[in-house]
């Protein structure tokens, strides 16, 4: 059927009585259930203590391990914190809500400071103990939380009062051994890496193929793009470029004709050395021109492509050309290979480039270009929140100052190598932050004689409520050495009063059963851990305090039908 609408022939679909009815449809939520009050707060904190408990077996030189379960091959024996708490799930939704809390305090205490997580789960615990006390006695939980976050602040700042900064290797070595379970050889081997790299260098952590643990250190940069044609190499038995005492040009222009690089090559012929070209590409004559003259023997020459994507690789190339004292050409700035001259070029003393990696080594940078381009670098890095974006800028850092060294992490088991990569992990996590906020005394000593400088801020405060949550913060301190002494085989609360009244650094040795002075003694926390320990845990405890009510999804019973099994098979029946 034709309609005119504006002069336009336009078909119309023909109307009929079904097209004109309308279908709903009904969209039925999932109950839930609610729980008020005291019986939802106890349902929470039974969860809570299921997890820390589990965590908890574990702290200390003399801790024990814990066997998770995986759908999926041999089960994991380990005594990392985190890992044990996130492989926790409770059948009772309320109790596995206050299971998800202490996961939380866990993974943020990970996140911030890499170690310290079976310590925060531990205060989190008695925060939310002590706490859950004082509001069934009637206290307004709202003013409780402000107590708790008052003191902490205050204790945060003796903390970094009390905090001495890392002076030399046997600091890092003694953090980083404490960190792996009392594992010297992982914090030899640690102290080992951050000596040749740098407190700005990158530790990265990967299996090896063999038993053994090892250090390898990357000298110089490394470049994640290989030569772009296999006619470029110099090495045939290994199938590698390689230079030495090289130029390098550095571009962020498309090469396709010979004419762009042709005044470069001739230059570059005179000076009779190697040269290396990174660009975004190069393609067509450019390219056939230089694989012509290298294989005429006229000119020794590669091509990679350049780094990264988009704005990051403009800035890894920027990185490159400081580097190896190169004037980067950018076509940003109106730039052109074809005008450019051998000054521009940077130097290298050795390249490496292989299918899919270049390794450049060079002596040529200006150490002041450097140290402000890690010093902007490091500037953003403090104020991106992105996990990606950090790790990129660290990578980027450690490739301009120092280097990148990897931990080959070997066992017998692949049980044993999971255990022993988390320890591995934990040492160097601990190891950064000890370097980043300086160190105290370990052993849960820290955490104790903290509590004792509650008494008189206490006084500062002005309500009782608020005082009561000073109180929470105090007894909750205590908490992580008296965990570590039972674990040690001793009464905790008789540890505890045999280190109250004593100087700061003085605690209990766990591994040795000794009362010493611990930071003389090499037992020593990084502050940065301790922090993040405390303010996690105080976080949670308050955002659980004043909780009332609790939604979660009802569980429906499973209809089962008459002589089946719940899985579903003939009951009596045998397979």
């Amino acid at each position: 059927m034709l309609q005119s609408l504006g002069g336009i022939q336009v078909r119309a679909a023909p109307t009929s009585r079904r097209s004109s009815r309308r279908v709903v449809s009904v969209v039925r939520a999932d109950a839930k259930e609610i729980m008020f009050d005291t019986g939802a707060r106890s349902k929470l904190q039974s969860g809570i203590n299921k997890v820390a408990k589990a965590v908890g077996v574990t702290l200390g030189p003399r801790g024990r391990n814990v066997v998770l379960e995986q759908q999926f091959g041999m089960p994991q024996v380990i005594n990392d914190g985190v890992t044990i708490a996130r492989g926790i799930e409770l059948v009772d939704p309320i109790e596995n809500a206050g299971a998800q809390l202490v996961k939380e305090v866990a993974g943020r205490t990970n996140d911030s400071a890499g170690d310290g997580t079976t310590t925060a789960a531990i205060l989190a615990k008695e925060m939310i103990h002590f706490g859950l006390q004082a509001v069934t006695a009637g206290a307004n939980p709202v003013n409780i939380k402000k107590g708790i976050d008052k003191t902490v602040e205050y204790l945060v700042a003796k903390l970094k009062e009390n905090a001495k900064p890392v002076e030399g290797r046997e600091d890092i070595k003694n953090v980083a051994t404490i960190s792996a379970g009392n594992d010297e050889s992982v914090g030899v081997m640690i102290a080992d890496a951050l000596d040749k790299v740098g407190s700005d260098g990158v530790l990265s952590i990967e299996t090896s193929n063999s038993l053994e643990t090892t250090v390898d250190v990357q000298e110089g940069m490394e470049i994640d793009r290989g030569y772009i044609s296999p006619q470029f190499i110099t090495n045939q038995e290994r199938m590698l470029v390689e230079f030495d005492n090289a130029r390098v040009l550095v571009t962020d222009q498309k090469l396709e004709t010979a004419r762009d690089m042709l005044g470069l090559l001739e230059q570059s012929m005179k000076l009779n050395q190697p040269l290396l070209i990174i660009a975004e590409d190069v393609t067509g004559e450019a390219l056939a021109t230089l694989v012509v003259n290298k294989m005429r023997g006229i000119l020794s020459v590669c091509a990679i492509k350049a780094p990264g994507f988009g704005e990051r690789r403009k800035a890894l190339l920027q990185d490159i050309a400081i580097v190896t004292g190169s004037e980067f050409i950018a076509k940003d700035l109106g730039m052109k290979v074809e005008s450019a001259s051998v000054e521009q070029l940077g130097t290298a003393r050795k390249i490496t480039a292989g299918n899919n990696f270049c390794t450049v080594i060079a002596d040529m940078a200006s150490k002041d270009e450097i140290n402000l381009r890690v010093a902007q670098l490091k500037k953003d890095l403090a104020e991106t929140d992105s996990v990606y974006d950090s790790e990129k800028l660290a990578e980027r850092i450690a490739k301009l100052s120092g280097g990148v060294a990897v931990i080959k992490v070997g066992a017998a088991t692949e049980t044993e190598l999971d255990e022993k990569k988390l320890r591995v992990e934990d040492a160097k996590n601990a190891t950064f932050a000890a370097v980043e906020e300086g160190i105290v005394p370990g052993g849960g000593a820290a955490h104790l004689h903290l509590s004792e400088l509650v008494p008189a801020f206490k006084e500062t405060l002005e309500s009782d409520e608020e005082r009561l949550g000073a109180d929470i913060v105090m007894k909750a301190l205590a908490a992580p050495l008296r965990q570590l002494s039972q674990n040690a085989g001793l009464e905790g609360e008789v540890v505890v009063q045999r280190v109250l009244g004593k100087a700061f650094e003085f605690g209990y040795d766990a591994m040795n059963a000794e009362y010493k002075n611990l930071m003389e003694a090499g037992v020593i926390d990084p502050a940065k851990v301790t922090r993040s320990g405390i303010t996690n845990a105080a976080g949670i405890a308050g955002i659980l305090l004043t909780t009332q009510a609790v939604l979660v999804e009802k569980v429906a019973p499973k209809d089962i039908p008459g002589g089946m099994t719940k899985e579903g098979m003939p009951a009596g029946m045998t397979i």
